[in-house]
């Protein structure tokens, strides 16, 4: 658990402006929200297959040339 140490003459806004951020560093939080409920084992490697398949398409996209539109030039204009 993360611990803030009053400074002289430092205010009860500023301690607790860096607590919040010793928090955040820790991950206090988001361990808290992971931890709220129970997640079934079958659904977290689910989730974990969904990310991967995810991060898999993207690099294929990155990696994949860009499709031609066509050839780009002045329009005809009409008589």
């Amino acid at each position: 658990m993360p611990s803030v140490n009053a400074k002289q003459n430092e205010h009860l806004d500023s301690m607790l402006r860096r607590f919040k951020r010793a928090c955040e560093k820790a991950g206090v939080l988001t361990e808290l929200k992971r931890r709220a409920r129970y997640t079934k084992p079958t659904k977290i490697r689910g989730q974990e297959k969904a990310a991967a398949a995810k991060r898999w398409q993207k690099k294929l996209m990155k990696e994949a040339p860009m499709p031609s539109r066509g050839i780009k030039g002045r329009k005809k204009k009409k008589k």
